[in-house]
């Protein structure tokens, strides 16, 4: 088991703590670790929800499952199994992503045969470029444009950057999955046809 370098702040919280993890979580759920990490940092925790209400919320030029895409590739890409799997847990089913999608996400291509609308591949490939080469090169950027408006380009980038310091912080502070999420190991690679 993994102990986190920065353990996360624990109950009871005192008033300032639990109004900023309250504002945090839906439903009055337990806040995740992750919250709890940046609790330690008030002001910062503050500034990190009011991005993340953007980033998952309905503002988003981006639907539910073009974000998901986004960022269940690029965390996995940043090999951060905590924000992936709470993703995959959370809100893999509501995207409508398949076990078969989900392992491709984690370990294949966009190449791969469970994916079979461009959009999908398109938003792989971005998020692939930027994890690789930190841009997007003309013919990938074009591809995208034709799919894409302005909007959803920006958010597109904005969010693949936004989850890469996400997996930075979960990955360096050594955080525990969440009770019950998935692991990379639970979604193996698929075997392709020679």
């Amino acid at each position: 088991m993994t102990t986190a370098r920065i353990a996360p702040v624990a109950p009871p919280h005192p008033a300032d703590v639990a109004a900023v993890l309250g504002r945090m979580m839906p439903n009055g759920e337990e806040p995740l670790a992750l919250f709890r990490t940046y609790a330690h940092h008030l002001p910062l925790a503050e500034a990190l929800h009011t991005w993340g209400s953007y980033e998952l919320g309905r503002r988003l030029s981006l639907g539910l499952r073009d974000r998901e895409i986004v960022i269940d590739r690029t965390c996995a890409r940043c090999g951060c199994e905590y924000e992936w799997s709470v993703h995959i847990a959370r809100f893999a089913s509501r995207a409508g992503l398949t076990a078969e999608q989900i392992a491709s996400l984690t370990h294949g291509t966009s190449a791969d045969p469970c994916w079979t609308a461009d959009r999908d591949r398109l938003l792989i490939d971005a998020a692939d470029a930027l994890h690789t080469r930190h841009d997007i090169d003309d013919a990938l950027w074009s591809r995208l444009t034709a799919e894409f408006g302005t909007e959803q380009l920006l958010d597109l980038l904005m969010l693949c950057g936004w989850y890469h310091a996400i997996s930075f912080t979960a990955r360096a502070t050594r955080l525990p999955l969440e009770p019950g999420t998935p692991r990379f190991g639970d979604f193996p690679p698929r075997h392709r046809a020679p």
